[in-house]
């Protein structure tokens, strides 16, 4: 019995000694359990929605197609199309914009310092007999043209091209634009021949006369050139040498263009009407 009790107390203490260590390993197996856990649906879910990029690949029914795609490269008839759409609208607002700096660039010419002026104060008579002044030129456009009744052929053709720039003008800005015709023979061309003379060409002339001082003075002032011969008899017919253009002033009487034999009634016309569409003032159309 002595000997038995020493032995139960040995067993004892060695099971209390195994214990802890049972209780760790199951305490190690449940942790390991818990990481081991299967996932939430929420996650499930999130995993499920991801799909991976994948490239997009056109498919094609026959080969042809194909090689028709791979033909045209990375241009279409589309792109082509707007392409050469833009290029023709850039051009023509290019050419119209250094249109309407050339003519700005004609007008301006003479405004600068230093620049002879063309054109300028005046009064003399009209064919009615009455007054005319450059305030009466104010406010629309004028084309003054310098001549004589009795020029036998250039005076005629030249106002018959007047004519026609006149009425070309005025179907596309009615009321606008004056055409005055100055003799440089006030001798000759007093305002009853004046009358009958240009009434041969057009009702809407304005015919232009004075002393013979009051034509020099005017015909200096536009930059007209003119002679009459010297001893000319009473009675006596003669010829007078003058410039053959047509002057256009604006409507505050400033030079804009001086228009030549060169210029056909319809380029002539043409020019008229776009400086009017540059002006940015007011016209008197009454």
């Amino acid at each position: 019995m002595q000997q038995a009790a020493p032995m139960r107390a040995l067993i004892q203490s060695a099971l209390s000694r195994a214990a802890p260590t049972q209780q760790c390993q199951r305490f190690l197996s449940t942790a390991t359990r818990q990481q081991t856990r299967r996932p939430t649906p929420a996650c499930t879910s999130a995993a499920r929605s991801y799909q991976p990029l994948v490239q997009r690949r056109f498919k094609y029914k026959t080969v042809e197609e194909a090689k028709s795609r791979y033909r045209s490269g990375p241009f279409s008839w589309k792109a082509g199309t707007l392409f050469v759409l833009t290029g023709a609208g850039l051009l023509w607002y290019f050419d119209r914009e250094k249109e309407r700096m050339q003519r700005k660039r004609v007008a301006d010419a003479t405004k600068g310092v230093g620049k002879p002026k063309v054109g300028g104060p005046f009064e003399l008579i009209d064919q009615n007999g009455n007054t005319f002044t450059d305030q009466d030129l104010k406010g629309k456009y004028s084309l003054v043209y310098f001549g004589f009744s009795h020029c036998p052929d250039i005076c005629p053709e030249e106002l018959d091209k007047m004519a026609k720039m006149f009425d070309l003008v005025q179907t596309e800005r009615p009321n606008v634009l004056l055409p005055v015709f100055v003799t440089c023979d006030p001798a000759r061309d007093d305002p009853k021949v004046l009358k009958e003379y240009l009434s041969e060409f057009h009702p809407s002339f304005i015919g232009l006369t004075g002393t013979y001082d009051q034509i020099k003075a005017m015909c200096k002032a536009y930059r007209v050139y003119f002679s009459t011969p010297t001893q000319v008899k009473p009675g006596q017919d003669y010829l007078v040498d003058h410039s053959i253009y047509f002057y256009l002033m604006d409507p505050e009487g400033d030079f804009v263009e001086a228009l030549g034999r060169q210029h056909s009634p319809e380029q002539a016309a043409k020019i008229i009407l776009d400086h009017m569409k540059d002006w940015r003032g007011k016209l008197n159309t009454a």
